[in-house]
Order: C-alpha cells, then structure tokens, then sequence
C-alpha cells in the first residue's frame, strides 16, 4: 500500500519556512509522500498566475494539501501599478475553488503555557475551547463586484443550498466535540439578521435545521455582540458557525485568545476530496530569511491534516501534545510577546527563552522522538 501523498505549497514570505519546518516534524511522524508546488506570488513570477491548472490537478490527486501563506508587497506594489495584474490572493480562492472546500475549520484552544501571553486577562481566557466554523465559498469574496466611475460594489450572495451544508458541518462538529467532553452539543450561529437580507435567510435556515436536530442546542448572536463576547466571555462558545467575510475577522480576532496568530491552525474542507490545511497567519515578509517565523500554527495545521485529512488521530494528538510540551519548556518565539511580559517564572512554568524557528522545531521533533 502507497503512503499518504500530501501536496506542499510553501508559498510566499515565511510559507517556504514553516512548511519545511512542518515537513521534517511529518517525517518523525511516520512514511509519508510529498511533493512541492509554487502558488501566490512565487507561481506569479514563475507562471504568470497564482495558481496553474498543473498544480490543481496536484492537489486533487493528493491525499491533503499543506499551505504555508501567500502575498508579499511586491505583488502588491505591481497590483497598485496595475490593477489587472495577477494577486497572490487568487491562487487561494482558486484553490478553494478548485477543490469544492466550503468549510472552514478553525479551532481555538490556548495552550496553558501561553495564558499569559494573550493581552486578555487569564481569568478570561482560561477554559476557553472553540471551534469556528467558517462557509468559505459565498458572500461577499466569491459575489460579483467592479467599478464604475467613483463607485464600487461587492454583492453579497447565499443560498439555503449553501447554508444549509455549512450548518450540518457545525452541528455534525458540534456533537463530536460533545462526545469527547461529556456534555452537550451547543452551536451559535452568527449574522447580522437586523440589517442584511443574506442574514436572514441564514437566520431562518439555521433556525429550521436546529429544530430537526434537537440533539444541539442553537443560539444566535449579531456579529458585533458576537466580537464583544469573544474577548468578553470566550468560554462560552462551543461551535461558532458563521458565513465567509465574518467568519475571516472573528476567527483571526479569536486568535488573540491564543497569544498570537502564529497559533491559529485551520483545516479546509469539502464533501469529497483532499482538504486544504494551512496557518492561519499571513506571510509576514518582514521577518521572511531571518529564521524568527513561528512553525507552531503549522504544525497545528499538520495536526489538523493528520486528524481530518487522513483520519491519523494518534499521530495528530502526538504532535499537538509535543508543542505543548514544547512551550512548556519556556520556549517563545518572537511574535509570542516580549520575554518580559509573560510573567516571572514558576515551578509549574520555567522561565520564558526566544527562541527562533530552527530550536522550536527541534524541541517539538525531540518530543516527537522522546
């Protein structure tokens, strides 16, 4: 039998980094077989376009897709110059496309040695444990949009069809975690019923759904109480279910629960077919080469891609247990917060030491081996 085949797309900025960081931690975890693709502005210069039908075809005959992160100032300077000319960005959304991937999944559960580093108190953050649940094919990036003149437009579209699917997705994800954790299933669908027409049909669909599943219970939250309550009372929330643009801000606000974004994995799904598994984190080109980059949110991707992509559940708790292990040990990265704030040490926390993405690897790779 042939070994798992995943496609690694490194990308732009730090992505070529922390997706070669993510392959030799794939490596202590067993036989696994990768190939390397260009995509976002790399593919730009290569190819002309962020994302080539060669590399498509790739990915779907893939088991699963690791993505380290796209986009530069570069590319960004050329679109500025010319607005017609190729964006990173594309290569994503054509992915996405590509691959029918209409869920996103993002967990959100700080690690006990990083309680201090998120700018929330820990009395806020501790027992926070959530999954966001984001559609990532409607709305207002897929809709159509122009100019005319000095006017633009952004059309925001969603059918029952498309609601309907990301909501199953949620509760199914719901009753898992339920499971798991011995008590019950709780979803809280997100929108802004009391403005737009997209979210009332949301509101509406959701609202049928949740009473055929009387299994999870349902609420609903305006997306601006919704940002208030995740740095208010974060540990309320189970299941975040949302649609594509909201989903994009609360999830990286959700971040900060963790102590910074390098921690945020996610996983990207459809009904059939290699998922997408990527960071969370953008491709941070001040500090690409300097060897400061966080790998953590991708080996959390990893772990993702073990779990949902090739249903290696051992081998994804392994990896998450060692970066815990690892930030245990004091070990920080830079974007983890300046030494001095995380607090003095204690017999259950050792003192905190930056480090950079060559000695957090090792330390995640020595637990791994340990």
């Amino acid at each position: 039998m042939s070994p798992p085949s995943i496609a690694v797309l490194p990308g732009d900025g730090i992505g070529p980094e922390v997706t070669a960081a993510a392959t030799r931690v794939l490596a202590a975890l067993g036989d696994f077989e990768t190939s390397e693709h260009p995509i976002g502005g790399a593919s730009i210069d290569s190819h002309g376009t962020a994302l080539t039908d060669q590399v498509l075809e790739a990915c779907r005959a893939s088991d699963a897709v690791l993505l380290g992160a796209v986009g530069g100032p570069k590319w960004d300077a050329a679109v500025a110059e010319d607005p017609s000319a190729p964006r990173p960005e594309q290569g994503l959304l054509g992915l996405r496309k590509g691959l029918g991937l209409y869920a996103n999944l993002r967990p959100v559960k700080p690690s006990p040695a990083l309680i201090g580093a998120s700018p929330l108190r820990p009395e806020r953050i501790e027992g926070t444990d959530m999954l966001v649940v984001r559609e990532l094919t409607g709305g207002l990036y897929f809709g159509d949009s122009g100019r005319e003149g000095t006017s633009a437009h952004d059309t925001c579209v969603y059918s029952v069809v498309e609601i309907e699917r990301i909501a199953r997705v949620a509760f199914d994800a719901a009753r898992v975690r339920a499971a798991s954790a011995e008590r019950p299933a709780h979803v809280t669908s997100v929108d802004k019923a009391n403005v737009l027409e997209t979210s009332r049909l949301w509101r509406e669909t959701l609202s049928r759904l949740g009473g055929e599943s009387p299994d999870v219970e349902l609420d609903h939250m305006l997306v601006d109480n919704a940002a208030m309550q995740l740095l208010a009372a974060p540990a309320r929330f189970d299941v975040i279910v949302t649609e594509n643009m909201f989903g994009d801000i609360l999830s990286d606000e959700a971040a900060m629960l963790t102590g910074a974004l390098g921690m945020l994995p996610s996983a990207s799904l459809g009904a059939a077919g290699p998922g997408v598994f990527e960071p969370v984190h953008g491709s941070a080109p001040d500090i690409a080469g300097r060897g400061e980059a966080n790998p953590l949110a991708t080996f959390l991707s990893l772990a993702m891609l073990l779990e949902h992509g090739l249903g290696l559940s051992a081998e994804a708790q392994a990896l998450e247990q060692a970066v815990d292990a690892a930030l245990e040990q004091g070990l920080r990265t830079p974007d983890l917060a300046p030494v001095e704030t995380l607090g003095a040490p204690t017999p259950e926390l050792p003192a905190q030491v930056t480090v950079g993405t060559e000695e957090i690897t090792l330390a995640v790779l020595a637990e791994l081996r340990g």
